[in-house]
């Protein structure tokens, strides 16, 4: 394999979900943690943050300390009325993922019927080899380690093949530990170890990609 198995992100990665998408979802799951642990609007949006900063999702917390059945969260936390309009799609995304050279596949903390309902509105859905969504993790969203393992005996590669393309510094620190290079979605000016790669934008993965293939040659 001379080309590196790009595995990207979903949310805030290959869109803007922060105007509309994730306050939609974060209103959702303080309802559910209202209704299902009978907590006031303000205790369960407290444990809900708790949560995401403890685990990385607030679904982790839920399944250990409560027993939450992880379909049941998932369908009622990713009720969209309409999608379509909320998703903001970036024209030129689907030439810039074209243009990168190797397979390319979505690794999403996100229930799969949301990712593949989001990539189809993206328009970009074709040009995936691969959706691994949170219920192929076995409930174990990044950053745990049990997801990337999956991603990478399911298309039998090494670490030193991958390149993660996120916006989570906590998953790319686990993806950088495991040994996989990484770029960083993200518009501030930090620019953290465990990062091979910063772009502001996905439309900047092209200019980026010609030295992360390089080095991952070098390496191989």
């Amino acid at each position: 394999m001379t080309s590196p198995l790009w595995i990207f992100d979903l949310d805030n990665t290959l869109h803007n979900a922060s105007p509309h998408i994730f306050p939609h979802i974060n209103k959702s799951m303080t309802a559910y943690l209202q209704e299902h642990l009978q907590l006031t609007e303000a205790e369960a949006n407290a444990l809900r943050q708790d949560y995401w900063h403890r685990y990385g999702a607030t679904l982790s917390g839920l399944m250990r300390h409560h027993g939450t059945d992880p379909d049941h969260f998932l369908h009622h936390t990713h009720q969209f009325p309409r999608l379509d309009q909320m998703v903001l799609r970036e024209p030129r995304l689907r030439r810039v993922l074209r243009s990168l050279p190797g397979k390319k596949i979505v690794f999403s903390n996100a229930p799969r019927r949301y990712a593949l309902d989001v990539l189809n509105i993206l328009k970009i859905n074709d040009l995936f080899d691969d959706v691994i969504a949170v219920e192929q993790t076995r409930y174990r969203p990044k950053p745990d380690f049990f997801g990337f393992r999956h991603v990478m005996r399911r298309h039998r590669v090494r670490p030193a093949q991958c390149v993660m393309v996120e916006d989570s510094l906590e998953n790319l620190l686990a993806a950088k530990r495991l040994g996989m290079r990484t770029v960083w979605v993200n518009a501030g000016n930090k620019y953290p170890a465990c990062v091979d790669v910063k772009i502001s934008d996905i439309v900047q993965l092209p200019g980026a990609s010609h030295r992360l293939v390089s080095n991952l040659k070098e390496n191989l």
